[in-house]
């Protein structure tokens, strides 16, 4: 016969286990944490353990192509191997234009701008931005552009320099190119006592454009003072630079705080020779740039292409490039759709000292899956890894840290 509970007992009450924990169990628990999933669960238990698993230690995660006609969208864990799926109904009617402090920009058909944190619980946190006019697109295009009632209009120009009265329609998946080609924060919008900058790099041009999260209603324009249309936008010691296809820099002042913007030329900083494919970030306060140089075989009248890395302090008295062999701790992360990309510091579960490049800088553009390549910033070598099958032909997007809290 079953012995009768004991009341004695039910009515024991239950340790309180969040705050009797001593701080270094509380890391080692949490360094063992096998999935994201358990982190989140961890973190959110109270302050002393969200605090032993700090926010730098969580790994990116690599953003797949998604249809804007549905509201499901992969992203790629490197360390478990295998593809997080979400629902997120704000995806549906807009394509990708940046993946910056944990936010994905979107831009849908009437050209509006909407900034999503897809990793912050059920409630998925969002910040409009102003959507962009008829000055965007006239900076961004070469084409003129109207907007006929809800409708964009893309008026081609013929030989003589006549546009076509009737234009044509300019479809969603041409949005990047007509208006915000990519999306840079300063700041998470949610970080506390900090103001948000948005600067975007148009689709053909030497002008970047901004506006200040949450203050201002339309986006300001500003000359770069480049030569050739800007390529690449990096925050980097609290200033933007804009960099076009030649690798001149422009450092680029916003309108933070109700100043006046600016952008000045930074001379003498021409990109080492001979490095093509040319990627910018920013790492410990320094600015980095990855790419491909080629060694030529004359025997064989073959060719190879490395990846190599170079880093330049813009506070120096003269700034120069210096090739970078040893990062220590620093795991960096390269996009190659996405040209904002940054580093880690002892990210967890990635290697240290090492480049994971969302795609091979020289892939096969036939290729039916996507694949990722990590380079040894001391050797050289690299390894490329299949991800998975590409669902519409497309690359992957770009890395996206998740920020599951206000910084």
């Amino acid at each position: 016969m079953a012995k009768p509970p004991n009341p004695k007992r039910r009515s024991l009450p239950l340790p309180d286990w969040r705050s009797g924990l001593p701080e270094d169990l509380l890391e080692s628990i949490g360094q063992r944490l096998a999935s994201g999933h358990d982190t989140t669960s961890f973190r959110s238990a109270c302050s002393p353990w969200r605090a032993a698993i700090p926010f730098a230690t969580f790994g990116p995660l690599l953003l797949l192509p998604f249809d804007p006609d549905s509201d499901c969208v992969g992203f790629y864990c490197v360390p478990e191997k295998k593809v997080l799926s979400k629902t997120l109904p704000d995806l549906r009617g807009k394509v990708a234009c940046g993946s910056s402090c944990g936010w994905l920009a979107l831009i849908d058909e009437a050209a509006s701008v909407t900034l999503l944190n897809p990793f912050a619980g059920a409630r998925t946190p969002r910040v409009e931005l102003p959507p962009a006019g008829e000055h965007i697109a006239a900076a961004s295009s070469s084409e003129r552009v109207s907007r006929v009632h809800d409708w964009w209009v893309l008026h081609p120009t013929n030989g003589y320099g006549d546009a076509d009265a009737a234009g044509r329609a300019i479809k969603l998946e041409d949005r990047r190119d007509v208006f915000f080609c990519e999306i840079v924060l300063s700041a998470s919008p949610d970080a506390a006592g900090r103001e948000c900058v948005a600067m975007a790099m148009l689709g053909c041009s030497t002008e970047v454009a901004f506006c200040r999260v949450g203050v201002d209603s339309a986006w300001t324009l500003l000359d770069t003072k480049l030569e050739f249309s800007v390529g690449s936008i990096v925050h980097c010691q609290d200033k933007f630079l804009a960099i076009d296809c030649t690798g001149e820099i422009s450092v680029c002042s916003s309108n933070a705080g109700g100043a006046t913007p600016t952008a000045a030329l930074l001379p003498s900083l021409s990109p080492p020779a001979g490095l093509c494919h040319r990627s910018y970030l920013e790492s410990n306060g320094e600015l980095h740039i990855v790419g491909a140089m080629m060694s030529t075989f004359h025997e064989t009248r073959s060719f190879t292409y490395s990846s190599a890395i170079y880093k330049c302090n813009l506070h120096a008295r003269m700034p120069e490039w210096s090739r970078a062999r040893d990062i220590g701790d620093q795991t960096l992360f390269m996009s190659k759709h996405f040209n904002e990309s940054f580093s880690g510091t002892s990210v967890s579960k990635y290697k240290e000292n090492k480049i994971y490049m969302s795609e091979p800088l020289y892939g096969d553009p036939y290729d039916l899956v996507h694949r990722l390549k990590i380079v040894d910033i001391a050797t050289g070598a690299s390894e490329v890894k299949t991800v998975q099958k590409k669902m519409q032909g497309s690359e992957a997007l770009g890395w996206i840290r998740p920020n599951l809290w206000k910084l």
